[in-house]
């Protein structure tokens, strides 16, 4: 508890700042201006990145690690939105994510960040129809199979990215009974410590509600905390990751609680729609 405590006094004052930002449009942060080969954020998620003014490269340019995108199966083509309503037939789960990926590794030699050469998550959340949406979506990874970290028979070999499916859970049986994948499944709470390893779920997501009253302000209550620092480290020692959906993602001092407690805590992914804030939050962070 005291290397909580003194991370904590630390940095509540730079975080509170930081976490109370107004955020400038990520399409003025743009790499030319920024120093060649800053370090990527290993912790940094972008949750709906498909909202922004420039999908992908938008959280790339901020050096995100993981991206989330929404996706529905329409006329046999994997469309990017969160309601049927903002559909479009231009925006592909290919256009936006899958070909600029590939490109951004051809010339990174091999990596999306050149000379770091761990993978970054493409989180796929299906929003309907599970099962026929995967079978489209395994058609379409199959071609760009070199790109991404593969299952098969049994044994995992990593790529530049990992794909994690969420959203509509029908779309694990069909992915446990494949002998070769090019995806992996994004678990719930219900499968911490289940027999599912993470040769098929390396992460395990929940929404923040669902196990946690605290939301930022004061200080988070000691039973919460332990629960918190248990998941993860039940989590870690299967191999898994953790991320939590629908943390205060508003700027102001209890969002940069929440993001300093699954720091102390070593939660993998830090869940916003604010790129500008939390790249800002987590150099300040490194900086302490």
């Amino acid at each position: 508890m005291a290397l909580h405590v003194t991370r904590r006094t630390a940095v509540t004052t730079v975080a509170a700042a930081l976490a109370g930002t107004v955020a400038v449009p990520s399409s003025a942060q743009s790499t030319g201006g920024r120093p060649q080969r800053r370090k990527p954020l290993r912790r940094a998620h972008a949750h709906n990145d498909y909202l922004h003014a420039r999908p992908l490269l938008d959280a790339l340019d901020h050096r995100f690690t993981s991206v989330e995108a929404d996706i529905f199966l329409v006329d046999g083509e994997l469309l990017v939105a969160h309601d049927p309503v903002d559909l479009d037939p231009a925006r592909t789960l290919a256009s936006l994510y899958l070909k600029p990926l590939a490109e951004r590794v051809r010339q990174g030699h091999g990596s999306v960040y050149r000379g770091h050469h761990k993978p970054i998550q493409l989180l796929i959340d299906i929003k309907a129809d599970g099962v026929n949406a995967y079978a489209e979506l395994h058609r379409q990874l199959h071609r760009y199979r070199r790109l991404f970290t593969t299952y098969a028979h049994g044994k995992v070999r990593p790529g530049a990215v990992t794909a994690v499916i969420s959203g509509d859970r029908s779309a694990r049986a069909p992915m446990e009974a494949q002998q070769v994948r090019y995806a992996f499944y994004d678990g719930r709470m219900a499968d911490l410590g289940g027999p599912a390893s993470a040769s098929l779920i390396p992460l395990i997501s929940d929404n923040w509600n669902n196990h946690f009253t605290w939301q930022g302000a004061g200080p988070m209550p000691a039973a919460e905390r332990t629960k918190l620092h248990q998941i993860v480290g039940a989590a870690h020692s299967r191999g898994q990751r953790v991320r939590f959906w629908a943390t205060p993602d508003l700027p102001g001092p209890e969002r940069g609680a929440i993001w300093l407690e699954l720091i102390a805590a070593d939660a993998d992914h830090l869940n916003t729609d604010d790129l500008v804030a939390l790249e800002a939050f987590l150099d300040a962070y490194d900086r302490r």
